[in-house]
């Protein structure tokens, strides 16, 4: 089979929203599928009125949804988790077709959003505060913690459904309500996967209209968004251009911001390495969603007495990986998301070059299609302490371990980093607090590949926040100290005195 007998993407897609029961609009803004360039459905972009109406709804939705018991809240997301599960397949094909993603990575996105709806069920029944013991007699103090308001969510397209899902599910046991506003460059999976949420809302007697709202559009809607003040929590998924706009503006309101932003993983390899498992998990760390994760491995150090080892292993590696469209079963990378990644692509590699890069691979293959490429640098300069979203790693040597740990340090991001090697004593000081400084660090594989249980996230340019697993749903909710006097005395803390008699 080959892509001439298949039906255009636009066609499947508009078949899969339809398997939804999602009608896309007449007219609309059409963007085009990245595996053959034809046009997708159309969508509507959000009103400035509508973008106010779902503010109005959610707020008022807030002031039902905040006293439904935990569980029963529970019930309503176990409840999306079944809705998903029936429809993996279809929107696991959305998501490649709209996001250029393999089938594989499609499904288990769509897998990853099960995952958390499960986790999220579990955690409805756990949302736990603390006793602390009072210095006071007769008093008891405890920790209380309660819904927080209304919860937007700015996602990117890399992850088009997943990263809200982390946000949704979390936020939706917790008593807030939710706003979503998409990327503009995939609404289709946004709109299917909104719309089996809305199926599960209607039929779910204590859920309030205005639960959840989807606004379609540009960065204008997710600024107006994070200036509203009636905007709780901004979950921003993005850039760090995006993520500090957000972060400005939600900060002049005194709001809440959760920015998950750029990413420029490192993986270091030692002397003692498995170099088999070495190139498997650069390999996908690297070249895996054609270089467009947060995770998506840009940095590899290599130690000087095995790089000429292991480069010769990775290129011809890098040279067999099957490119292509990705309805095709043997292609395991698919396209760029779009032009301007492309340029994006081939202006750093020229930059590479000119700061005396030797580049293997990176060759445009048609369409929105590339080589993964492997630059070799002799040092770090200014192109790779950038994050280019393509599938680009600029591959250095070092000498010793703490040189190595010098260079992984040495960029404005801090998200995920990996450590291959067989010494427990490297692997041990890469994990501590002299190690890595990202919010993710791997031993013996590579950095792509979260799961849910864990709270992901990064420091510095990465902006600081925690999605997902372990007590990331603290973001979501207030925190409140309670103390109770249980006597008929009134005793002071820290021994004040105040007499009035």
């Amino acid at each position: 089979m080959d892509t001439m007998s298949l039906p255009t993407c636009g066609l499947a897609a508009s078949r899969i929203l339809g398997s939804l029961g999602v009608s896309p609009p007449v007219r609309g803004v059409a963007r085009l599928s990245p595996l053959d360039e034809s046009p997708m459905p159309p969508v509507e972009t959000a009103s400035l009125e509508e973008v106010n109406q779902a503010l109005v709804a959610a707020q008022a939705a807030f002031e039902t949804w905040r006293l439904v018991p935990a569980p029963r809240r529970g019930e309503l997301v176990r409840r999306f988790g079944v809705a998903l599960r029936e429809n993996k397949q279809a929107l696991g094909e959305l998501v490649m077709l709209e996001a250029g993603k393999s089938l594989s990575e499609g499904l288990g996105e769509v897998q990853e959003m099960i995952d958390i709806c499960d986790f999220a069920v579990g955690l409805s029944r756990q949302l736990y505060g603390l006793t602390i013991a009072s210095e006071r007699p007769m008093h008891h103090m405890r920790e209380a913690w309660h819904p927080l308001g209304v919860v937007a969510i700015i996602s990117a397209f890399n992850f088009p459904v997943a990263v809200w899902a982390w946000n949704a599910a979390l936020a939706l046991v917790c008593g807030d309500t939710i706003v979503w506003k998409p990327s503009e460059k995939t609404p289709l999976t946004a709109v299917a996967a909104h719309a089996l949420l809305q199926h599960v809302v209607a039929e779910f007697p204590e859920a309030p209209a205005g639960l959840s709202a989807l606004l379609l559009g540009d960065g204008e809607i997710g600024a107006l968004i994070s200036a509203d003040h009636r905007v709780a929590l901004v979950s921003a998924t993005g850039s760090t251009r995006m993520g500090r706009a957000v972060g400005v503006a939600v900060a002049e309101r005194f709001g809440r911001s959760l920015l998950e932003l750029g990413g420029n993983g490192a993986t270091v390899v030692c002397p003692s390495a498995d170099l088999d498992l070495a190139v498997r998990a650069i390999a996908f760390g690297a070249a895996g969603t054609a270089g467009q994760r947060c995770t998506t491995m840009r940095r590899l150090l290599v130690h000087g007495s095995i790089y000429e080892d292991l480069l010769p292993r990775l290129t011809r590696v890098f040279r067999q990986i099957p490119v292509g469209d990705p309805r095709l079963e043997r292609n395991i990378v698919g396209p760029l998301i779009d032009g301007d990644a492309l340029r994006g692509m081939a202006t750093a590699l020229d930059r590479a070059k000119r700061d005396g890069g030797i580049v293997h691979g990176g060759e445009a293959l048609g369409g929105l299609y590339v080589r993964p490429a492997i630059v070799e640098l002799s040092s770090q300069t200014e192109v790779v302490r950038e994050e280019t979203f393509a599938p680009i790693l600029y591959v250095l040597r070092y000498e010793t371990l703490d040189q190595a740990v010098a260079l992984l340090r040495d960029v404005p991001q801090g998200l995920s980093s990996s450590i291959i090697t067989n010494d427990l004593r490297e692997a041990e000081t890469f994990l501590s607090a002299a190690g890595s400084d990202c919010g993710i660090a791997n031993v013996n594989m590579g950095t792509s590949g979260a799961e849910i249980g864990g709270a992901f996230g990064g420091e510095k340019e990465t902006g600081g926040g925690r999605e997902s697993g372990s007590d990331a749903w603290k973001a979501y909710m207030r925190r409140q100290t309670q103390c109770i006097n249980y006597g008929s005395d009134l005793p002071l803390a820290q021994g004040v005195a105040f007499a009035t008699t």
